[in-house]
């Protein structure tokens, strides 16, 4: 019952939206016959559309519906011109196809952007090690390409890359050359980490931080002017291969999707049809958050449905196949850039030689459930920490903290070389088989002299002194990236979460992998090996574990699934390992949601009081609208306008005296009788025209929201007639609406506020930021800390 009562609201909602639409497209410049014979004498300047009208202000939520039906509107009025003339027929095809052009454009700049900074972060990061000195602008791995004296054993080395110590004093090796070369690599991360910060808090203070949290909320329908604009588009950029190259634990792919959403943005504001609806503009962003993972990992389809599952809130069908789009050009010119020389889109992609079996299901498994153990450990010690910097003197000295993590960061991470690596190398390396060509420590095993098998195909080997000296700077790795991310992710530089994540997941996945390994290889005749591992076979992958791990750590901190999975596969290569990888991501969200329900970006949201009705909340609570609703019992009366009795004086004063976003309209203050409702900046903007305009609006002056004004004597001043910004058909539920009715309603039309009636007569109103306020009373959690409209 509850449900059909729903959606009978829904469709009565429907029905009435055109009524109302037809009042605001009036409002907008059009002039129906009806509206121009009830004006009488009266001079109605809304003839004439005016700038602003119907927008909001910063900080508040959109009306969804309000939005629909403008564009509906439009498209109608086109389509009619369209038949006038063939001009107008050509009008109306740019616009159909003006959502395909700006899906290509988000494409083509994100990809730029995404292949410019790969090849920034590569030079950049080296460079707190050495230079290149036949061409400076050379990463070490470049620089050694282009050497004709480069061994293959020694591919690392060469004459043309010299380390700082050595340029400097012409010694290479030693002690003080090590001294040296571990105080440039903490000065560079200094540096690097300093202008980062500096450029962020002077030029763009919105480009610090994920982004993905704050993506959420505006696709929800949340303003926040200059989040996605010009400046932070490109200070987010420059400070991202800063923040990323100075060696802190943090990845470049979460603020790549907020990079993109900046250039649908910018893109949205070229066509009138995306830049006057907010509604259309927040189905553009969605398509560029796709976009943005699809050139961050190289996963077209991976982003599609990142955004899909993660970020959008309305996701029509239309908008997949722009998504889709949008993410195929965006790899296609990352792919043309080939930022990592190695002609594909990812730096992780792999070659695994052996299947996996079924009793490795066990270790992948614990691995998931790992995962899930330190999503909720790195979330909790998160949100604590950045509490503590919101509430207390340590969130005034940003420059400060940003300097003092990377100060820590740099100089424990440079005695260990897993560690003084990039996290993108380092993943890459925890993922690689050891092949016969791998000079990595993680594969000095113990040859056989006897073996003669292809190259692809090297049977399990016992370890040598190279891979326990791994194992055990490994570990220290993996206590240091744990520690370490949950004071660096929240700083006000630019921070990502993905690769941290992955990297803390692969190295524990690595481990785990050389110890089923060496199991395997010296108990190969217990009774769990005995089936599918015999003695001389290649058995276990632990680069296999290495990315089981790292999925199941990104999907306990996400609570990403499906999007997860197909990312792994998509970065990887690892189509075939695609049972393992669902395995270890539906354990670690199950662990995961065991102990809380949010993920990173949901508590973030929270922690920020930002007004998101997340659709996968539950509303089990019996309450009802009467509950909620303001006024409350010892509240003030509701701030109402009458329909024919309000002065343009009183109305300035109750919009001077109050901080409401509307005002309900009722025919009398005596019989409360619901007529519409206006919104404060329409109100606010109407009177302010008419008074430029109109000659004879004064103080004094009546506002009417009737259809006729009645005669009045020649002394009366000029009335003023405000009808076609009044919204005829508000969202209206009686006082005995279950909650959870309102709550579905809120989430599924996306409202900005309700009227409460009873019998026609007005009681009370419900905004979005009561419902949220509620819903966190009804949780036991501070209802004060929702603090935006």
């Amino acid at each position: 019952r509850t449900l059909s009562m729903m959606l009978g609201l829904a469709a009565n909602a429907h029905n009435a939206v055109s009524k109302e639409y037809l009042t605001l497209n009036t409002f907008l410049g059009a002039t129906p016959t009806e509206e121009m014979n009830g004006a009488g004498n009266l001079m109605d300047f809304l003839d004439e559309p005016f700038p602003d009208v119907g927008t909001y202000e910063d900080f508040h939520t959109i009306d969804w519906l309000r939005e629909k039906s403008r564009d509906t509107d439009r498209h109608r009025k086109i389509t009619s011109k369209s038949k006038e003339s063939l001009w107008e027929l050509i009008k109306s095809l740019l616009d159909a196809w003006s959502g395909w052009v700006v899906m290509l454009l988000i494409g083509l700049l994100s990809g730029t952007l995404a292949g410019v900074i790969d090849l920034a972060v590569d030079w950049m990061t080296d460079l707190k090690e050495g230079v290149c000195l036949s061409a400076f602008w050379y990463s070490h791995e470049q620089c050694c390409w282009t050497s004709n004296e480069t061994t293959f054993d020694d591919r690392d080395k060469c004459p043309q890359w010299q380390k700082w110590a050595e340029l400097m004093t012409g010694h290479a090796e030693g002690a003080g050359a090590y001294v040296l070369n571990y105080f440039l690599y903490v000065l560079w991360a200094l540096l690097f980490s300093f202008l980062a910060v500096s450029l962020v808090r002077v030029f763009a203070p919105y480009a610090c931080g994920s982004g993905i949290p704050e993506i959420k909320t505006i696709l929800s329908g949340f303003i926040i002017r200059g989040y996605l604009g010009k400046w932070t588009l490109l200070i987010k950029t420059v400070t991202l291969v800063l923040a990323v190259s100075s060696g802190l634990s943090l990845g470049k792919e979460g603020p790549l999707v907020h990079v993109a959403c900046c250039c649908g943005n910018l893109f949205c504001s070229l066509f009138s049809k995306y830049s006057k609806n907010e509604g259309k503009r927040r189905e553009v962003l969605s398509a560029a958050a796709a976009a943005g993972v699809s050139v961050a990992f190289g996963a077209p389809i991976g982003g599609v449905l990142f955004s899909l599952e993660e970020v959008s809130y309305y996701f029509p069908l239309k908008t997949l196949w722009r998504s889709f789009f949008a993410a195929l050009v965006a790899a296609f010119t990352l792919r043309s850039i080939n930022p990592f020389g190695n002609s594909r889109l990812v730096l992780f992609y792999v070659e695994y030689h052996t299947p996996w079996y079924m009793a490795e299901l066990v270790p992948f498994i614990l691995l998931g459930v790992f995962g899930g153990l330190w999503g909720t450990l790195f979330i909790r010690a998160n949100i604590a920490w950045c509490r503590r910097r919101k509430t207390t003197q340590l969130g005034k000295y940003p420059v400060l903290e940003v300097i003092a993590v990377t100060g820590i960061t740099a100089v424990l991470a440079f005695p260990n070389p897993y560690t003084r690596r990039s996290t993108s190398e380092l993943i890459s390396e925890l993922f690689n088989d050891c092949g016969a060509l791998e000079s990595s420590q993680l594969c000095d095993y113990i040859n056989n002299p006897n073996m003669s098998r292809p190259v692809d195909d090297i049977p399990d080997r016992p370890a040598g002194p190279g891979v326990y000296n791994a194992l055990w700077q490994l570990a220290l790795a993996l206590i240091f990236k744990i520690v370490i991310t949950i004071f660096t992710f929240g700083m006000k530089i630019p921070s990502g979460l993905f690769i941290p994540s992955m990297a803390v997941g692969a190295i524990a996945g690595r481990i785990v992998g050389i110890a089923v390994e060496q199991m395997a290889y010296h108990h190969h005749d217990w009774i769990i090996f005995k089936n599918w591992c015999r003695p001389g076979a290649d058995c276990v992958t632990p680069g296999l574990y290495a990315m089981v791990g790292a999925a199941a750590c990104l999907g306990g901190v996400t609570r990403m699934t499906v999007s997860l999975v197909v990312i792994m596969f998509e970065l990887t290569g690892g189509l075939e390992y695609i049972v393992p990888l669902m395995a270890a991501a539906v354990t670690s969200k199950w662990v995961a949601d065991a102990f809380g329900k949010e993920g990173i970006y949901e508590s973030h949201i929270q922690l920020n009081g930002y007004p998101y009705l997340d659709v996968r909340d539950e509303f089990t609570h019996r309450t009802l609208a009467t509950d909620v609703m303001r006024p409350r019992r010892n509240d003030p009366p509701l701030a109402v306008l009458t329909q024919d009795s309000t002065t343009v004086e009183d109305v300035e004063a109750l919009i001077k005296d109050t901080d409401y976003n509307g005002f309900p309209v009722v025919v009398s203050r005596e019989s409360e009788r619901l007529i519409g409702f206006v919104q404060r900046r329409d109100l606010t903007l109407a009177i302010k025209n008419a008074r430029q305009k109109q000659d004879g609006v004064v103080s004094s002056s009546v506002v009417y929201f009737t259809e006729d004004a009645p005669q009045l004597p020649a002394s009366n001043p000029q009335p003023l007639k405000l009808r076609r910004i009044l919204n005829l058909s508000p969202f209206t539920v009686t006082d005995h609406t279950p909650m959870e009715t309102v709550v579905d309603i809120f989430r599924k039309l996306g409202l900005r506020q309700c009227l409460v009636t009873r019998s026609g007569r007005l009681l009370g109103i419900i905004t979005k930021k009561d419902v949220l306020r509620h819903m966190a009373q009804m949780m036991n959690q501070d209802p004060e800390s929702i603090m935006f409209n």
